[in-house]
């Protein structure tokens, strides 16, 4: 290869990695090293595979309630447990912890947690409002500690192939895309025990990450521009909720830095399939995930067969294919103890790595501070706009 070959490739490359964010596993341990997590919360939290990693021990475990408690020990197979978060950051044994509690406590316990010296992975999203977000990269910078948030939608098996499809320049110019997460039914989490909890009346908007990701993991774009509009039926479930959210569902339409759209949908109510999907539209090729868990997803290219609509007008025929799925935690993509399926279309082992291998080398982690904050922000200043009849807003970048 000539010099200047190869300078141009270097070049793009550098480019690259600029635009979007690394897509850096590690197959097997090339340390002896042990992180020393502790883990807060026992319900989303147990459902992550920390003692399996060759480079991790859980060292304590926490949550206010006994019966989770021992569920994370049982899980974890830890004998160490703690009553609350504060306690358990006192440990001077751990060196990170995981904070799998209720969306509105995610920033306060962050905060705690890096101001007591530990690493953070954290549950979505990142803040509830955009004083957290500024408040959280100016504590990350500060401490010098690392922060991730465990963003499933970024480890899916089909948005890793996504991924690596439009790094191999396969979608061509991207001009277009949508997510959408829908969870109907979610009311039923709204009371336990007859009493409210974090769930109830939580604005769908506040939740964007599992849509937001889709677009932002795979370009590297920030949302820029947004005007939401939301639906609500003036269920009395809704009523007196702590957020004074009146909405069962929202859809944002996003400007990207491109200047591109990008259509988001967050859905906890009506006749809907519970999905987290994301479609990615190219003039060379499109990718369009299942409309349910478990069913072949679709890829679209454009093609110079000619053919004849439905009124016979004739036009470009594309080629509509289903895509085969590879199971990306077959490979070596994890360590093998971690080889096996796991939560949200097995994105929880690869969260799982991506954490430990983060800490273990130095280095930053895919979903970092920047990236969170990139997935967070536009759903809050989403609901904001939806709260003001669609009115356009811009959303400032925490890069």
């Amino acid at each position: 290869m000539h010099r200047r070959q190869f300078m141009n490739l270097a070049t793009l490359a550098g480019a690259s990695m600029v635009m979007r964010p690394r897509f850096a596993f590690a197959g097997e341990p090339v340390s002896d090293r042990k992180i020393r997590m502790g883990i807060v919360g026992g319900r989303f939290g147990a459902g992550f595979y920390f003692h399996e990693h060759p480079n991790c021990i859980v060292e304590a475990v926490s949550d206010l309630r006994a019966d989770r408690r021992e569920v994370l020990q049982k899980k974890y197979n830890c004998k160490k447990s703690y009553e609350s978060l504060e306690l358990l950051i006192r440990d001077k044994n751990i060196d990170a912890v995981f904070i799998a509690t209720g969306a509105p406590d995610h920033a306060r316990h962050v905060l705690a947690a890096l101001n007591a010296g530990k690493h953070v992975l954290c549950a979505v999203p990142a803040a509830m409002t955009l004083e957290e977000c500024a408040t959280l990269l100016d504590t990350v910078k500060k401490t010098g500690l690392t922060y991730m948030m465990a963003e499933t939608t970024v480890y899916r098996q089909n948005t890793i192939s996504v991924k690596r499809m439009y790094r191999e320049g396969k979608f061509g110019n991207i001009f277009s895309a949508a997510a959408e997460y829908n969870h109907p039914g979610l009311e039923v989490l709204f009371w336990e025990n007859g009493e409210p909890t974090w769930r109830h009346g939580f604005p769908p908007m506040h939740y964007p990450t599992h849509c937001t990701a889709f677009l932002i993991s795979v370009t590297g774009e920030r949302l820029t521009e947004v005007s939401g509009i939301g639906w609500g039926d003036g269920s009395p479930l809704l009523k007196n909720n702590p957020y004074n959210n009146p909405f069962w569902n929202e859809t944002a339409f996003f400007k990207t830095n491109k200047g591109l759209p990008f259509r988001v949908e967050v859905n906890w109510r009506g006749a809907l399939r519970g999905v987290e999907r994301g479609e990615w539209r190219g003039d060379k090729m499109s990718f369009f995930s299942a409309q349910e868990e478990g069913q072949d997803h679709i890829i679209v290219r454009s093609a110079e067969t000619m053919g004849h609509d439905d009124a016979g007008f004739q036009h470009k025929e594309p080629v509509v294919e289903l895509y085969k799925q590879t199971q990306w935690w077959q490979t070596d993509m994890l360590p093998q103890p971690l080889r096996h399926n796991s939560g949200h279309d097995g994105s929880h082992t690869f969260i799982t790595h991506e954490f430990i291998d983060a800490l273990i080398k130095n280095r930053s982690p895919e979903v970092n501070i920047h990236e969170a904050l990139a997935y967070t922000t536009p759903g809050i200043v989403a609901h904001q706009s939806a709260l003001k009849n669609g009115e356009c807003m811009k959303i400032p970048v925490f890069d």
